[in-house]
C-alpha cells in the first residue's frame, strides 16, 4: 500500500508539473499573441518615421564683400535681437536679419573671409520641428496637415512628445536607387514636419535625433 501511495504521489507531482508547464506555455503564447496584435494595431493606424531630427531653418549670415574677419560680437548659445551686429568683416558690419539663437560662429579672427562665406549661424527656436522623410509608397498619401503625431528623441529615451503635422513638402528629395525586376528608379522621399510646443520643451535642441509616429485619420 505504501508503494502504491508513493507512486500515486509521484504521478500527481508529475501531472502538476505538466499542468504548470502547459500554463506557462499558454501565458507565453497568449502574451506574445497579444503583443503582436497590439503592435499590429499601432502600426496599422500610424505612419512611422524612424530617422528624423529636431530642426529649424538656419539663417547663414555672411559678408557681401570679402575681407579680414575683424571680430565676433556674439557667441554660440547666445540669444540675439533683430538687427544685432554679429561680426565685422573688413569695414562691413554683419547684422542678424531676425532675432534668434546663435548656433555657431565660423572663421578665425584675423583671417581673410571670402564674400558670401557664412560667419554666423542663427535659428529661431520657435521654428523647431520634428522633421522626417517619408517615401512616396510608404504611407505618404495618408499624411495630412493637422494630423496628431508623437515623437521620441534619442537623448531622452522613451519619453514621448506630442504635436501635429505642420507641413508636408510639395516636392521630393531624391533618395537611394531602388532596383526592381523591370526597371531602375529612384525613391522619392518627402519631408514631413511636426510642430510642437517649443516653449514647453526648451530641452529639445537643433539636430537631435528623433523617431516620429503620425496617426492616420
Amino acid at each position: 500500500m505504501e508503494h502504491t501511495a508513493e507512486a500515486h504521489t509521484h504521478t500527481k507531482k508529475g501531472m502538476d508539473r505538466r499542468v504548470l508547464a502547459l500554463a506557462a506555455f499558454l501565458v507565453i503564447v497568449v502574451g506574445g499573441g497579444a503583443a503582436a496584435l497590439s503592435y499590429y494595431a499601432v502600426s496599422n493606424r500610424t505612419v512611422y518615421i524612424e530617422n528624423a531630427k529636431i530642426e529649424a531653418p538656419v539663417a547663414d549670415l555672411a559678408p557681401a564683400r570679402g575681407g579680414v574677419l575683424r571680430e565676433f560680437y556674439v557667441s554660440p548659445g547666445q540669444t540675439i535681437a533683430p538687427n544685432t551686429v554679429v561680426a565685422q568683416v573688413g569695414v562691413e558690419l554683419i547684422k542678424s536679419t531676425s532675432g534668434g539663437l546663435v548656433l555657431d560662429t565660423n572663421g578665425e579672427v584675423g583671417k581673410l573671409i571670402p564674400a558670401g562665406q557664412t560667419v554666423v549661424e542663427v535659428i529661431d527656436p520657435s521654428a523647431l520641428r520634428a522633421v522626417g522623410q517619408v517615401q512616396e509608397d510608404k504611407g505618404l498619401a495618408e499624411i495630412k496637415v493637422g494630423q496628431p503625431a508623437s515623437f521620441t528623441v534619442d537623448a531622452f529615451g522613451r519619453e514621448q512628445f506630442t504635436g501635429v503635422v505642420d507641413e508636408v513638402a510639395p516636392s521630393s528629395n531624391q533618395g537611394d536607387v531602388v532596383f526592381s525586376v523591370s526597371d531602375k528608379r529612384e525613391e522619392q522621399n518627402f519631408d514631413v514636419k511636426v510642430k510642437f510646443n517649443t516653449s514647453a520643451h526648451p530641452e529639445l535642441k537643433q539636430g537631435m535625433s528623433a523617431k516620429i509616429w503620425i496617426y492616420k485619420q
